[in-house]
């Protein structure tokens, strides 16, 4: 197995720029996984995990097709875009994860531009089952570092598309779902007297909440009943509420 020691070498660039350049990963379809639970994630769910960059020496054993190499603990944090990594790094092309013909349950996600946020509702929607995750808007980058590390392995199972309000509405009237919107006016409903067996919920940033043109889009508001007293809560916790609620609802319609 290769040693590296240098910052020059071409796998070593090119493993820093995939994980800091959006650009670099759309051109190449790869991105870059960080860590010993993702990577056992990855190659469990029959990713395609192309180079493995360790610290000094292999963890564990890993299928033959994986190009190995190994390198000084320092190296490997300075490659990382994450804050003192262990390692190790590792590049895997982006999985293709075809959408359900005939969902129930999905979310969509607006302008959520935490990617800690990001990747913490993809992993609560494979937890609670949800068919689909639709981002649209401005989103975190899907595939940057700290949206991978945040979803857990779940980047490599959860059902998930980047698309435009227009593709959004095009699926959900092809699926046949209504579309709510989470919001904090004095229309939306509570989310309990809603049934969300069969329906797609939307949710935005928590600053600015679901733009104009996405509430235009909707069918009915919902709102997630709290103190009169509290603040809106975390995206990637009014999501998580939802995605609740529409398991509870659809396991309650049998």
């Amino acid at each position: 197995m290769e040693f590296i020691t240098s910052r020059k070498n071409s796998i070593i660039r090119r493993l820093r720029s995939l994980g800091r350049e959006r650009s670099l990963r759309q051109q190449e379809g790869y991105f870059v996984g960080d860590g010993e639970k993702l990577l056992r994630e990855a190659i469990a769910s029959g990713a395609e995990v192309e180079t493995v960059l360790w610290a000094e020496k292999a963890a564990f054993s890993l299928p033959d097709p994986v190009h190995q190499l190994t390198a000084p603990a320092e190296l490997v944090e300075y490659v990382s875009a994450l804050s003192k990594s262990p390692g190790p790094v590792f590049t895997v092309k982006i999985p293709e994860r075809p959408l359900p013909e005939t969902p129930k349950r999905v979310l969509v996600l607006e302008t959520v531009q935490d990617p800690g946020n990001v990747g913490t509702v993809l992993r609560t929607a494979n937890a609670l089952g949800a068919d689909a995750v639709l981002l649209t808007g401005a989103c975190a980058d899907l595939y940057s570092p700290k949206t991978v590390r945040a979803t857990m392995g779940a980047i490599f199972r959860q059902p998930v598309l980047e698309c435009s309000h227009e593709e959004m509405k095009a699926l959900l009237k092809q699926w046949q779902l209504p579309l709510y919107g989470a919001a904090l006016t004095d229309t939306a409903r509570d989310l309990r007297e809603i049934s969300l067996s069969r329906a797609a919920v939307a949710v935005g940033s928590e600053g600015r909440g679901l733009s104009r043109e996405l509430l235009d889009l909707c069918d009915g508001q919902i709102i997630i009943p709290m103190r009169p007293d509290s603040e809106s809560l975390n995206a990637a916790v009014a999501a998580s509420v939802i995605l609740w609620e529409m398991v509870r609802a659809g396991d309650g319609n049998g």
